[in-house]
C-alpha cells in the first residue's frame, strides 16, 4: 500500500483482519427535499378532498346505493268550476235564524238563479259541519265546486237524494240535478252577533 502524506491518526492502527474500515455515507441527492414536499402536498390535498366528501355524505347531500328521493313538487290547485245547472236546497242545521237566507243570497251572487235556490230548516239544530250533499258520482264535481265557492264546506254522497220509484212523482222531478247544503254549527259560530 502506498504511504500517504497525511498525519497519522487512530484509524491507521486498526487490525488488518477487520473488514470494515471508515464510515461510508451515500451522497445526498439534490432533489430529495422537493420529493418530500411534493408527497406532503399530495397527501394534504387528498385528505382535504376526503374531508369535504365525508361532510357532504354526513349531511345527506350525497347518498349511495338508493335512488334519490324526488323533490317535492308544488302542484297548482285548480278551482273546480261552478255548475249552475243544478238546483240547490239550503237547510239550516243550527238554532240560529237567518243562516239559510244569508247563504242563499251568497249562492245567488255566485251565479245561480233565484228560482233554483230554495231554503228551509233541517230536522236537527245541532248539525256539526256544513256539508254539500250530492246524488251520484257524476254529481261530485258540481258539489265540490259549490262547496269551494261557499268556502269551508265538506261534500258527501247521500241516499236521501236518490229518486224514489213513486208513481205520483213525475220523471222531470226524479231527473232533476240537485245539491243540498246543510248549514252546520261551524257556520253559526262564525256569524257575527247583532
Amino acid at each position: 500500500m502506498a504511504r500517504s502524506t497525511f498525519p497519522r491518526d487512530r484509524f491507521d492502527d486498526l487490525p488488518a483482519d477487520v473488514g470494515r474500515v471508515g464510515a461510508h455515507r451515500a451522497e445526498r441527492p439534490r432533489s430529495r427535499g422537493w420529493v418530500v414536499f411534493l408527497w406532503a402536498a399530495v397527501a394534504t390535498v387528498l385528505l382535504v378532498i376526503i374531508g369535504i366528501f365525508g361532510v357532504l355524505v354526513a349531511s345527506g347531500r350525497i347518498s349511495f346505493g338508493s335512488d334519490p328521493e324526488p323533490a317535492p313538487t308544488v302542484s297548482e290547485t285548480t278551482a273546480v268550476p261552478i255548475d249552475t245547472s243544478y238546483s240547490v236546497v239550503v237547510l239550516n242545521g243550527t238554532a240560529d235564524a237567518g243562516l239559510a237566507g244569508n247563504l242563499r243570497d251568497r249562492i245567488v251572487e255566485l251565479g245561480w238563479s233565484g228560482d233554483s235556490v230554495q231554503t228551509g230548516d233541517s230536522d236537527t239544530t245541532d248539525f256539526a259541519t256544513t256539508t254539500v250533499y250530492y246524488r251520484g258520482p257524476e254529481d261530485e264535481q258540481a258539489a265540490r265546486g259549490l262547496a269551494d265557492a261557499i268556502g269551508g264546506a265538506q261534500i258527501a254522497q247521500d241516499g236521501f237524494l236518490q229518486p224514489v220509484d213513486d208513481p205520483n212523482t213525475s220523471d222531470d222531478e226524479s231527473a232533476e240535478k240537485r245539491l243540498v247544503v246543510v248549514i252546520g254549527l261551524d257556520r253559526a259560530a262564525a256569524q257575527p252577533t247583532p
